[in-house]
């Protein structure tokens, strides 16, 4: 399974509205200067300890080498990275027609996790799973497992289901 998740106000918040993960030490606080929201790292560790794999889907141009310097500091090792430059290419392309700004579907990402609603109505259209976590969600971190648990009980059905054709 492989879930994705946004960057921006959603695993990278503004500690004046957010609950955070602890700064990280100097010199990387220096560096690294965003903070992950508060469960980031327990819910990270859930992902690696079930095998499911941890995507960052982003329209930002951070680079990949950033966000993931980010992201081993505090102890957490991403599968892929998307962000705005690799969705351009090979997303958007040379295509004549608008795409969304996000496409999970195209790197089979099971699950998509952000706070932009128009990402949500975007995969209602174009046939790929969006979870919304608001900035007043208390419960993010649950809220997301209990979607991948249904997902992956669906696929089990699913599978069984086969099996008995």
């Amino acid at each position: 399974m492989r879930v994705s998740f946004d960057l921006d106000d959603t695993l990278f918040v503004n500690p004046a509205k957010f609950s955070t993960e602890k700064a990280l030490p100097f010199p990387f606080g220096k560096l690294y200067r965003e903070r992950l929201r508060l469960g980031t790292i327990a819910l990270f560790k859930y992902l690696k300890e079930n095998g499911i794999e941890a995507w960052i889907y982003t329209t930002s141009f951070r680079s990949e080498r950033y966000i993931r310097g980010l992201f081993r500091c505090y102890g957490i090792r991403l599968c892929e990275i998307v962000n705005g430059e690799r969705h351009a290419r090979e997303v958007q392309k040379n295509s004549g027609e608008a795409l969304p700004s996000k496409y999970p579907g195209k790197y089979r990402i099971d699950l998509h996790i952000d706070d932009d609603i128009s990402v949500k109505q975007n995969g209602d259209t174009y046939g790929f799973r969006v979870l919304i976590v608001g900035a007043d969600d208390g419960q993010w971190t649950e809220k997301i497992i209990k979607r991948i648990e249904e997902i992956r009980a669906a696929e089990r059905r699913r599978n069984h289901d086969n099996r008995q054709l």
